[in-house]
C-alpha cells in the first residue's frame, strides 16, 4: 500500500510541478495584427493601424491648460503622455483599391510604420492599390508612401489637395520655415517626389469628385490644404477626417480646443465643427487618423459639444440580413 501511495504522491507532485511551469510562461507582450474590416453599401472599408505614438497633448493642446487637459485625461482613465493611434483607410469599391493616408513610415520611431504590414495581414498587397489620397502632408500621413527611399505602391497614383502640396513640397517655403517645422518638410518632400518624379502625383482643388463613391472635400486650417473625404455606397456615408481631431477625450466635449499642429488653430476649430455639425445631422460613419483604432463611430450631440460612440465590433465582416 505504501508503495501505491508513494506512486500517488510522486504523480501529484509532477502534475503541480508542470502547473507550475504552465504558469511560469513568459508574456507574450505583442497585439494582434491591425486591421478591422466592415461593410459601407458595397464597399469594404478596412481600418488600418500603423500604430500608437506617445504624445505629450497636455502641452500640445492650445485654447486650455496643462493642468485642465489632464484632468480631463484622468477622467477618461487616461494620462499624458498619451498613447494616440496613427490610422489609414483601405476602401476596396469593387472596382479601385483606395486608401487614405499611409501611416508614418520610419520617420516617426519603431512604435509607428505598421500599416503596410498591416495592409498584407489584412489579405492585400502594396502593388494592388490603384489609388492613395492623402488627407494632408504631415509625415505620420506621407511617410509609408517610401520605404529605404523606394516607392511602397508602385502602381498606385497619389492624390492630395494643391494649396498642400504648394506648401509641403515648396523648397521656399521650407527654407523660411522656422527650426521646428523643417522636419515636417523634408518629411513630406522625402515621401511624395518619388512619386511627383515619376508622373504618379496629381494634386486636385476644391470639392473634387476622384472615384465613384469617393470625393475630396476642402477642410483646412490644420494645413493650408487639410481635405476630408466622403466615402458613399448604397446609400450609406463615411466621412475620413484626417486630423480634424487629435485627443477625442477632450476635443468632443471641448471643440474650441486646438493643438499645436494647426497651422490655423481659429480655422481648424472652425473646420471640425463644421465636419462634425454635418456629421451629426446626417448621421454619417466618421473615421479619424488619430482617434484610438480603428477609429469609427458615429457622433451625438451633447451641450455645447459631442458624444463619439464606437463602431460596434462584428467578427463578420458582412453581417447577416436580418429576416
Amino acid at each position: 500500500m505504501n508503495r501505491y501511495r508513494n506512486t500517488a504522491i510522486a504523480l501529484a507532485a509532477s502534475l503541480f510541478a508542470a502547473g507550475a511551469v504552465q504558469a511560469d510562461a513568459p508574456m507574450v507582450k505583442t497585439q494582434a495584427p491591425g486591421y478591422y474590416s466592415t461593410m459601407l453599401g458595397d464597399f469594404e472599408i478596412t481600418a488600418l493601424s500603423d500604430g500608437t505614438v506617445q504624445l505629450p497633448v497636455d502641452k500640445l493642446l492650445l485654447n486650455t491648460n496643462e493642468a485642465h487637459v489632464r484632468d480631463v485625461l484622468k477622467a477618461h482613465f487616461l494620462s499624458a503622455p498619451l498613447e494616440t493611434s496613427v490610422n489609414g483607410y483601405l476602401i476596396n469599391t469593387g472596382d479601385k483599391l483606395v486608401l487614405i493616408d499611409t501611416g508614418a513610415g520610419s520617420l516617426f520611431g519603431p512604435t509607428l510604420g505598421k500599416l503596410e504590414s498591416n495592409l498584407e495581414a489584412a489579405g492585400y498587397t502594396p502593388d494592388e492599390v490603384d489609388e492613395i489620397y492623402i488627407t494632408h502632408m504631415h509625415p505620420d500621413h506621407v511617410g509609408g508612401l517610401i520605404s529605404d527611399g523606394k516607392v511602397v505602391f508602385p502602381n498606385a497614383t497619389v492624390r492630395a489637395a494643391q494649396a498642400d502640396a504648394d506648401y509641403w513640397l515648396s523648397k521656399d517655403e521650407m527654407e523660411s520655415a522656422p527650426e521646428g517645422k523643417l522636419g515636417f518638410f523634408k518629411g513630406a518632400i522625402a515621401s511624395l517626389n518619388p512619386y511627383v518624379e515619376s508622373g504618379h502625383f496629381k494634386a486636385f482643388s476644391g470639392k473634387t469628385d476622384l472615384v465613384d463613391g469617393i470625393e475630396a472635400i476642402p477642410d483646412h486650417g490644420h494645413t493650408p490644404g487639410h481635405s476630408i473625404y466622403h466615402v458613399e455606397s448604397d446609400g450609406q456615408s463615411l466621412m475620413l477626417m484626417g486630423d480634424l481631431i487629435h485627443v477625442g477625450s477632450v476635443q468632443f466635449s471641448e471643440p474650441s480646443i486646438a493643438i499645436q499642429f494647426d497651422s490655423n488653430p481659429d480655422q481648424a476649430v472652425s473646420a471640425r465643427e463644421s465636419a462634425f455639425d454635418n456629421a451629426v445631422d446626417t448621421g454619417t460613419l466618421i473615421g479619424s487618423a488619430h482617434l484610438s483604432f480603428p477609429g469609427m463611430g458615429h457622433l451625438k450631440a451633447a451641450g455645447d459639444g459631442y458624444d463619439f460612440i464606437p463602431v460596434n465590433y462584428d467578427a463578420t465582416v458582412v453581417p447577416p440580413k436580418s429576416e
